[in-house]
């Protein structure tokens, strides 16, 4: 391999849609705390919210069988839709940080971003495979999966906002 590197330098690939971005000539507030404010919404209250709903609908289960249909329902009805904002704000991150000139994969950020996205495929999958049968230790391992992806959001949210102000 004479010393030649074949691995791809991602910043250089996404770099002409970045310059594209930027010649829009958006203010620069918006390019640069943009995808953070859109993220805490996301993370925050839509994130919260499908944490909750599928807790509650866990622990009223033997309680009060409406209201845990209920919460089931709502929870089995946004997951998707935060998975699915959540990969669409991970592509916008790393744009951003292209946009900014910032290395990617030395960011903290970054990987928390990238875990988070994993746990919640693995929870996706374990989910939409019926949970083995109705397994209930992989419903546990569910729930588990989720809030440990929810704590780990969090403490990306901090590493988010580190990084935005080091810039």
């Amino acid at each position: 391999m004479n010393g030649v590197s074949y691995m791809v330098d991602v910043n250089t690939v996404l770099e002409p849609i970045a310059a594209w971005f930027r010649s829009l000539g958006l203010p620069h507030v918006i390019v640069h705390w943009g995808h953070p404010v859109m993220m805490a919404i996301v993370v925050f209250v839509v994130g919260s919210f499908v944490g909750v709903a599928g807790w509650r609908g866990k622990l009223l289960e033997g309680k009060d069988k409406d209201a845990a249909f209920k919460s089931r329902m709502a929870h089995r009805q946004l997951a998707p839709w935060l998975f699915l904002f959540l990969a669409g704000g991970y592509v916008g991150g790393v744009l951003a940080l292209v946009m900014h000139h910032q290395p990617i994969f030395t960011s903290p950020h970054f990987w928390t971003g990238s875990l988070v996205l994993l746990v919640l495929l693995i929870n996706g999958a374990i989910s939409l495979g019926g949970f083995g049968g109705n397994k209930q230790v992989l419903r546990i391992v569910h729930a588990y999966l989720g809030s440990t992806a929810l704590l780990v959001l969090f403490v990306h949210a901090v590493l988010g906002l580190k990084l935005g102000l080091s810039f």
